[in-house]
Order: C-alpha cells, then sequence, then structure tokens
C-alpha cells in the first residue's frame, strides 16, 4: 500500500519513554526486548498486533509514533465490523523490537504468557483529520489512522473516553465504514499468526525464538531451532 518502512536509526536520549514498560519487567527472567527508541522519517510506520494470552486473553494493538510502539490493549480484540465499539486500555510504550515478538513470556513476569503475531504491516495517520503528529493526537485523545495488514485493512479510530479507578486511560477503538468493512468479522475466527501460521498453543507448546535482553538489540534474538 505503502511501500517497504526505510531502515530506523537509534536516537539517543529517546529511551525515557520506555521507563514505564521496563519498570514492570525482569529482563534477567523474560525473553522480553528491553529495546531503544528509534525513529523514521517516512509518513508510514509499522504496526503489529498481538494475541496475548496472560490472565486473560486480550489482543495488543501497538503502532509505530516517535520512536516507540505506543500500545493499547483491546480485550474482545480489534475487528472489521464498523458496528462494534471495541474498549482499549492504553498501556505503557513498547520497545520496537517487540513488532516480531513471538513467543512465551514466563510465569510470574509481567504479562506472563504467550504471545503471537496476530497481524503486521503498516499504518499512517489520516492527515485530514489529525494534529501536528500522531503523538499529538494521542495525547489530545483521538487519533483516526489507516493499516495495511494482512487481515485488518482501511481507516479506524482510537478515541479516549475517560480514565478508571486505577488511573488507566479508557478508549474506544472503532473500525470505519469503507471498502474493507465487514459485518460480523471476528478476530477470534482468524486465530494464527501471522510470522509463523501457528496458534497460540502451538506458539506455547514448542516455542521457536527466545530474547536475551542482556544482549545487545541486534544480537538479541535467539533461535532454538535450526533448519537442516
Amino acid at each position: 500500500m505503502w511501500g517497504r518502512p526505510a531502515s530506523l536509526a537509534t536516537v539517543p536520549g529517546r529511551d525515557s519513554s520506555l521507563a514505564g514498560y521496563r519498570a514492570k519487567r525482569d529482563f534477567t527472567k523474560t525473553p522480553e526486548p528491553a529495546g531503544e527508541a528509534e525513529a523514521s522519517g517516512e509518513p508510514f510506520q509499522r504496526f503489529v498486533v498481538q494475541r496475548h494470552r496472560a490472565r486473560r486473553l486480550h489482543y495488543d494493538l501497538r503502532l509505530e509514533m516517535g520512536g516507540v510502539l505506543a500500545s493499547w490493549a483491546v480485550p474482545k480484540g480489534p475487528t472489521l465490523d464498523p458496528r462494534e465499539r471495541r474498549a482499549a486500555f492504553h498501556v505503557e510504550d513498547h520497545p520496537v523490537e517487540y513488532l516480531h515478538f513471538e513467543g512465551v513470556i514466563p510465569k510470574g513476569e509481567y504479562g506472563g504468557g504467550d504471545v503471537t503475531v496476530w497481524d503486521e504491516g503498516l499504518w499512517a495517520p489520516a492527515r485530514e483529520r489529525e494534529p501536528s503528529s500522531p503523538e499529538e493526537a494521542v495525547r489530545q485523545g483521538e487519533l483516526h489512522f489507516d493499516v495495511a495488514g494482512h487481515k485488518l485493512r482501511g481507516r479506524f479510530a482510537l478515541v479516549r473516553t475517560g480514565v478508571d479507578a486505577g488511573g488507566k486511560e479508557r478508549w474506544l477503538l472503532l473500525k470505519k465504514r469503507d471498502r474493507y468493512a465487514v459485518e460480523g468479522w471476528s478476530p477470534e475466527d482468524h486465530p494464527r499468526s501471522v510470522l509463523s501460521g501457528r496458534t497460540n498453543d502451538e506458539v506455547k507448546a514448542d516455542p521457536e525464538r527466545l530474547w536475551l535482553s542482556s544482549r545487545p538489540v541486534g544480537q538479541a534474538e535467539v533461535y532454538l531451532k535450526r533448519s537442516t
């Protein structure tokens, strides 16, 4: 739809946006990436949706912006049905290395459970509707954006509706009526990973990759299986 993203360069001084993410994790125990903030000058960015079975099943929507992945937990998952209003909860920014994280977070660690890459692709702000930047749109509480993924296509909107008693921001994820809208479309009818083709059960039973956060980012990915 927009072509491939340009290569990204590490931007010194941007890591503070990941402080909340890192504070919740012990990287000597979890295979998740610690990460560094990155930035791209391109109008399009990458996105990922992960199917995450922790204490409860939910989907994590992550949009690359400002050198990190702005993230929302969506309990029922994104849908192409424009009649549905999906609850979403704004959570801490994640490092861009999380775009391809698929594996098992150890039990007892924050977010412990199995994770698959349910969808991935590119996204871009709907510029005629947005403020000066996606980050500013999120701060103002309303982001309209287009996605080109394997499963998700077309225009979506994230709208902040309030803050719960614990201080967590409540949002709604909405699908706009366009040529990609499909009434009755459910993410649970399309459970397999776009990265490996596997289900969460299959990843949990036989993980293929680990992240060793003690290593430099470029060396953190460890393959447990090698093709012969």
